[in-house]
C-alpha cells in the first residue's frame, strides 16, 4: 500500500519526534503538523513553522522545523513535498529547512528543494544574557535548504 499523508495535532506530532528524532528534541510551536502513513500506521510527521530566524520572517516564508520517520522509504520526501503543497495553499512563497553535514538532502531533492547555503559551525545559542541549554547542536555545520514559488 502507498504513503498517504495524514492530518496530525502538533502534540501528536511532538511525542513522534521525541521518540524517533535522532538529535532534536521538539520543538515549541508550529504553523501545521502534518504525518504521513503506510498500511494505516503512523510512520513520520512534519512539523512547519515560522523560520527560526529572525531575518527570514519575512511573512512570506515558513520552516520544516523537524521531520521524523521510523525510516519507511520514501516517507520524508512526502513529508517534505506535502509541506510543500500546503505552505504555497496557504499563500506562502517560500518554504526553507536545514540539514546537518552528514545528512544527504536525498529527500529534499526529490521534493524540489534546492541547497542555498551553507552555514558554518556556531556556538550556539547561550548568550550571558539569555542563557540557553545546550541541545546537542553546537559547533555543528548546517545547510540551508529552498523551495519557493
Amino acid at each position: 500500500m502507498a504513503l498517504v499523508i495524514v492530518p496530525i495535532s502538533f502534540a501528536d506530532a511532538c511525542a513522534f519526534v521525541t521518540e524517533h528524532h535522532r538529535h532534536h528534541t521538539r520543538p515549541v510551536g508550529h504553523k501545521f503538523s502534518i504525518g504521513v502513513a503506510h498500511d494505516g500506521q503512523l510512520v513520520g510527521v512534519a512539523i512547519i513553522g515560522r523560520p527560526v530566524a529572525r531575518r527570514l520572517q519575512d511573512g512570506w516564508t515558513l520552516e520544516v522545523t523537524r521531520t521524523a520517520t521510523d525510516g519507511t522509504r520514501n516517507a520524508n520526501s512526502a513529508l517534505y513535498g506535502a509541506a510543500w503543497r500546503a505552505a504555497k495553499a496557504m499563500g506562502y512563497r517560500r518554504l526553507i529547512t536545514y540539514t546537518q553535514i552528514g545528512e544527504s538532502g536525498a529527500s529534499l531533492r526529490a521534493a524540489g528543494f534546492q541547497l542555498i547555503a551553507e552555514r558554518k559551525p556556531r556556538p550556539g545559542w547561550d548568550r550571558p544574557s539569555r542563557p540557553r541549554d545546550d541541545l546537542g547542536t553546537a559547533y555543528v555545520q548546517r545547510y540551508l535548504w529552498e523551495v519557493a514559488a
